[in-house]
């Protein structure tokens, strides 16, 4: 029964984080930059795997995405937000929780240090994946030659540095987010081990 609970509580903060990324992306304030949109949707992105790890985590950030996409106009792009926000979140609970134990006791300057490694390699990662698979998209999958072509020049230029402005701001805000929120959701048993 303990472990059903448990599931069911898993199962209810992933859809609550699916909402923030959701409002992250929506609600607040999106600049668009050539072609690319700089919001906050994948903080929460990072966020969630650092709570729910990266399967629950990265699900969360693909579904409230991805929603965000087809509500805002862009269901085209709704499949590839799921892939791409799923990787993220599983490349930040990997290395969040598979190799820095972040659920473990630590003191404050590793909680630091290894939740931005993790938010810097998913982000990091997501900045040439994100071009690469547009471009697998519209090559194999859905020929385009026009969009094809914009993604190869998105995949070398990486998106004209918008990404990696996006990268980094969303790294920043997750890891605040989750330095500030850590103390009390371990406190309130939260955080079991991923």
């Amino acid at each position: 029964m303990r472990e059903k609970n448990g599931q069911l509580m898993k199962i209810a903060q992933a859809g609550l984080m699916a909402a923030l990324c959701y409002i992250g992306y929506a609600v607040f304030p999106a600049i668009s930059a050539s072609g690319t949109k700089i919001h906050i949707g994948n903080a929460f992105v990072v966020l969630s795997a650092y709570l729910l790890g990266g399967v629950y985590g990265g699900l969360s950030g693909a579904v409230g995405l991805s929603i965000a996409d087809i509500v805002g106009g862009y269901a085209a792009s709704a499949p590839r937000t799921f892939i791409t926000k799923l990787v993220i979140g599983l490349i930040v609970g990997f290395v969040a929780h598979r190799i820095a134990k972040l659920s473990d006791e630590h003191d404050h300057a590793y909680v630091i240090r290894w939740s931005a490694i993790a938010a810097v390699c998913g982000l990091g990662f997501n900045c040439f994946f994100e071009p690469a698979l547009k471009y697998v998209w519209y090559t194999l999958l859905f020929p385009n030659a026009d969009k094809a072509a914009s993604a190869i020049k998105a995949l070398i230029a990486i998106t004209t540095y918008t990404t990696i402005i996006n990268a980094v701001i969303n790294s920043v805000i997750a890891v605040v987010l989750y330095a500030a929120l850590r103390p009390a959701l371990k406190r309130a048993g939260f955080l079991a081990a991923q």
